[in-house]
């Protein structure tokens, strides 16, 4: 038995000399060992991006650019060493079909694939490329998320990150989103903020913030024939099971329901 004891007694030091080599102690230990991890992966990534087509290069740039480096590119980068398909992958159009461009933020993001899948061989799906957050941002980058290429539809959305913007800025940005998209000929189709639960993290008040948002959205797109894809009243009904708790992002489910709600509405549109 003692000897049993002392057995488990070495294999409890082995594992913690292991473990206090493998682990950080410190703060400043993890940010050397999150930096060390970052380099590895870019430096992958970075090898991978080298043998694109100069065409996918270029996007993988505006990516790196555009996307941030705190959240989204390392997900991007990730993503795109292990060989997984992202919401921003690289679109080789097809020229004999319609160019349509999803703005909006990770609600946006999250429903993407399921637009392209729903839309495949109809539609050239893209997205901007980045979370597009306020329309504060919406107005600063407005022209690197449109390009140069031309559009058929450009699907879009304001809100969520808008909900403690004031009203009269609101609308005002919006104003000039619209007037700039306008300019590329494209038809605009705004989508309305969606739900969220009343036991959001975000506290109740987010239910009235965004209740508020839409309807000034609602407003500003009538006055400019902007069509409406009205997300906040299709998902409400049905938000149990397809919302996160507490939260204002969907399961999977949920953007999936999105994805083939958005792609009806673009090509109703389209026609």
């Amino acid at each position: 038995m003692r000897s049993l004891l002392l057995l488990l007694a070495f294999a409890g030091i082995a594992n913690a000399q292991v473990k206090s080599q493998n682990e950080p102690t410190n703060a400043a230990e993890a940010a050397a060992k999150k930096a060390a991890d970052d380099k590895a992966v870019d430096e992958k990534y970075q090898a991978w991006k080298a043998k694109l087509p100069a065409d996918q290069q270029a996007w993988e740039t505006v990516l790196e650019q555009n996307l941030g480096n705190g959240f989204y590119l390392p997900l991007h980068k990730k993503d795109k060493i292990a060989g997984r398909s992202n919401a921003w992958d690289f679109v080789q159009d097809d020229p004999k079909l319609p160019r349509v461009l999803l703005i909006g933020d990770s609600i946006s993001r999250g429903y993407t694939l399921d637009v392209r899948k729903v839309m495949a061989g109809k539609v050239n799906v893209h997205r901007a490329p980045e979370n597009c957050g306020p329309t504060a941002n919406g107005v600063k980058k407005i022209d690197i998320w449109l390009g140069d290429g031309k559009w058929d539809a450009i699907h879009f959305n304001f809100g969520i990150h808008d909900r403690k913007t004031p009203a009269a800025d609101y609308e005002q940005r919006l104003e000039t989103l619209i007037a700039r998209m306008k300019q590329t000929g494209a038809k605009l189709i705004f989508a309305t903020t969606t739900p969220v639960p009343p036991d959001t993290k975000d506290g109740p008040e987010i239910v009235t913030q965004i209740a508020e948002k839409n309807e000034i959205a609602r407003r500003v797109m009538q006055k400019h024939g902007v069509i409406i894809n009205d997300l906040h009243a299709f998902l409400a009904p049905q938000l149990e099971g397809i919302a996160n708790p507490k939260d204002v992002h969907f399961n999977a489910k949920g953007y999936e329901l999105m994805g083939q709600q958005v792609a009806n509405v673009i090509e109703a549109a389209l026609k």
